[in-house]
């Protein structure tokens, strides 16, 4: 299997990534995409004619985003079409979504119309405290892999359906992260009942599978029309790192004592690239059940190489079957 390549780099942004492409007519849904790296995959989308609903926990949050890429594309299409070079931005709206409810997710999906072409998995949360969901699964693998399962599989009709009307596979993309680095999915004891919780290894653990689900839609759905891919963002501060304290984003290089971020850090456009690039770029036409980072598919991790690559347990198609069917079992 060929690693594919692309022209971009890491600090290549989403705007960049959609230049020239038309995606007028593309129906896609964004999660978590009120803030961070969410709301500039949306908003470079939105500026290349994509329909995208952002679909979001709070309504608030979800109107100031709209508000807040409707006014950037206007300005930024503008600009263009004095120099005859764009077509219309798409439309944006914002719908409720709540990862941790599954009455949302339900009525999300009821309320859906019509054919889907992308869904983007993208929000998650990070290295919180131990915490307990009302079915006593541990938050972190419930919000980041079973919340994204639940939504995918209730909109998998409308997938098919984005896939029949356009002729083209419909896309799934699926944020995992370089921290799948810190533990496969631990099968004998996924919900830290047994062993004492670590909130990085929960984080490595839901991580590992957002990259594995990618595995089994492809695995399940590419018959019917619908392909996924996992992606890794690379590392921005955003509200991601909400629950670590202070202290530890000191010492673990990511900020200076005054709050400086690491240069090496990227933007969240440049961030909301690969996302981007994995949900509408024609390079991915046709692939799923791979790995991407910095806007090309990744080599297989290698200990020198420290913070990329992937792990072989993270595409590896016994695990993928092994979460799936404990998913199904966890939802029912």
């Amino acid at each position: 299997m060929t690693r594919i390549t692309t022209p971009f780099t890491a600090a290549t942004t989403a705007d960049e990534v959609v230049e020239g492409l038309d995606l007028t007519g593309k129906r896609i849904v964004v999660t978590g995409a009120a803030s961070g790296i969410g709301i500039e995959t949306a908003r470079s989308l939105v500026a290349a004619g994509a329909d995208v609903t952002l679909a979001v926990r709070r309504a608030e949050q979800g109107e100031q985003a709209v508000a807040d890429i409707r006014a950037g594309t206007a300005t930024s299409r503008a600009s263009d079409a004095g120099s005859g070079t764009a077509a219309g931005p798409g439309s944006v709206r914002a719908a409720i979504l709540d990862l941790e409810k599954r009455d949302t997710l339900q009525a999300f999906a009821d309320a859906w119309q019509g054919p889907l072409d992308v869904l983007i998995d993208n929000a998650g949360i990070m290295a919180t405290p131990e915490t307990r969901t009302p079915e006593g699964w541990e938050l972190q693998f419930s919000n980041n892999h079973l919340g994204h399962f639940a939504l995918a599989t209730a909109l998998r009709d409308a997938l098919v359906e984005g896939a029949q009307a356009s002729g083209t596979p419909s896309r799934l993309v699926s944020l995992s992260s370089t921290g799948h680095h810190f533990s496969p999915v631990v099968f004998d004891d996924v919900m830290f009942e047994r062993r004492e919780y670590d909130p990085w290894s929960a984080y490595g653990q839901s991580k590992t599978a957002n990259s594995l689900f990618a595995v089994g839609v492809t695995q399940r759905w590419a018959d019917d029309g619908v392909l996924a891919n996992a992606v890794h963002p690379g590392g921005i501060l955003t509200p991601l790192q909400r629950h670590l304290p202070q202290q530890e984003m000191i010492d673990r290089g990511w900020i200076d004592e005054d709050g400086t971020p690491n240069p090496a850090f990227k933007s969240t456009q440049q961030g909301a690239a690969t996302s981007v690039f994995v949900a509408v770029h024609p390079l991915v036409e046709g692939l799923g059940a791979r790995y991407f980072e910095d806007v090309a598919e990744a080599e297989p991790f290698r200990a020198d190489a420290r913070g990329r690559g992937v792990k072989d347990y993270a595409l590896d198609p016994e695990q993928s079957d092994r979460l799936w069917a404990l998913s199904e079992q966890l939802l029912a």
